[in-house]
């Protein structure tokens, strides 16, 4: 069975790229001891940290990071009336350090996510892979059958065409889990001691036109190139449903940069999931969810932007208005979420006005 590397066992790297253009994100309702094993490669990083539910209590962060956190009084001071966008009681409370962030890079994790080990037994450095994942091509527009062609030891096979091979700006590196699995509650209650083994070394770009599940826990993105899209939705507390705020993200995000040309890749960097949610917990949670899918996947895949969305916000407004149009005969609740995906812009234009560091999501 796969076992955590601890932190002995992870070697920070010699120089740590993108030390001042990247972001640690990481939603929390408890004390960060899970960073201690994360030492090595997080600490040269800024983090920001968002305290879900009880705001009175404090959350211990050990010492030697470089870390601000907010909690639910300071996204109300900061937000206003327009805090409503933002999940309580629920880890989508993420999206708001995505919002307040000033780098160019995220990369967000879960705080039951530990240092995961390679079949050699050598830790593994997430953050690093996401880091090459992001900042070389994607290939969405053809599939190469030797992966990511821009890896060591890889390259783009025969008949692959070459007026492609220059690829298109990758917006999204979303890792895997060793140990536990992401499965909904169905599965995770006929399967309750399958854990995943199996080290896959392999990175792909997902193909333009294909959906698929993102999960949050693992997670790296161009904040200037797709930000305003990692919207995690209206979940938790005082809503229908919960832990689809990932997924949600994901679909608007791929419908996003499919439109605009950017990539979005999957494989590597594994983590170690240590902790397996409550299936019956998730159950409830995810029980509309599961039969909302149904028609929430379909409206995606027959999503058309306008030529005239140009930006990530333009793109995210019509989506919003598209949300409104075609999925509201589904639940009332999706008037609610297409107003709040409207009021997520809103702040986020008023907190990265245009001109700052963010480049109002156009590809460079």
């Amino acid at each position: 069975m796969a076992e955590p590397a601890t932190a002995t066992q992870a070697a920070a790297p010699a120089v740590p790229q993108l030390k001042d253009e990247l972001d640690i994100v990481i939603p929390t309702i408890r004390n960060l001891d899970f960073l201690e094993m994360w030492r090595p490669f997080f600490q040269p990083y800024h983090l920001i940290i968002v305290q879900d539910g009880d705001p009175s209590k404090t959350i211990k962060v050990p010492d030697g990071f470089d870390y601000e956190l907010y909690n639910r009084n300071d996204i109300n001071r900061i937000l206003g009336p327009k805090a409503s966008c933002i999940s309580f009681k629920d880890s989508a409370c993420r999206c708001f350090g995505y919002m307040v962030s000033k780098k160019k890079y995220i990369f967000t994790i879960d705080d039951d996510c530990f240092v995961a080990k390679d079949p050699s037994g050598k830790a593994i450095n997430a953050l690093e892979q996401h880091i090459k994942n992001l900042l070389s091509p994607s290939t969405p527009f053809f599939f190469n059958t030797l992966y990511d062609p821009f890896r060591d030891g890889a390259d783009f096979v025969r008949g692959y065409p070459f007026s492609l091979r220059e690829g298109v700006p990758t917006a999204v590196s979303h890792g895997l889990w060793l140990n536990i699995p992401d499965y909904d509650a169905p599965t995770q209650l006929v399967k309750p001691l399958e854990r995943n083994t199996r080290f896959v070394d392999a990175v792909l770009t997902i193909p333009k036109g294909t959906l698929f599940p993102m999960c949050g826990m693992n997670l790296a993105f161009d904040r200037e190139l797709i930000g305003p899209a990692m919207y995690f939705g209206l979940m938790g507390d005082g809503q229908p449903i919960g832990r689809y705020d990932d997924m949600w993200a994901g679909w608007c995000t791929k419908v996003v940069c499919d439109h605009l040309g950017l990539g979005v890749k999957t494989g590597l960097p594994y983590i170690y999931h240590s902790k397996a949610s409550n299936p019956f917990v998730n159950l409830r949670k995810e029980y509309k969810g599961i039969f909302w899918q149904e028609e929430i996947i379909p409206f995606f895949q027959q999503t058309v932007l306008p030529k005239d969305c140009t930006t990530v916000q333009k793109c995210y407004i019509e989506l919003a208005k598209q949300v409104k149009e075609k999925l509201s005969k589904v639940d009332p609740y999706f008037d609610k979420l297409a107003e709040a995906m409207v009021t997520w812009i809103e702040a986020w234009d008023e907190l990265n006005p245009t001109g700052s560091s963010v480049t109002n999501g156009k590809a460079k």
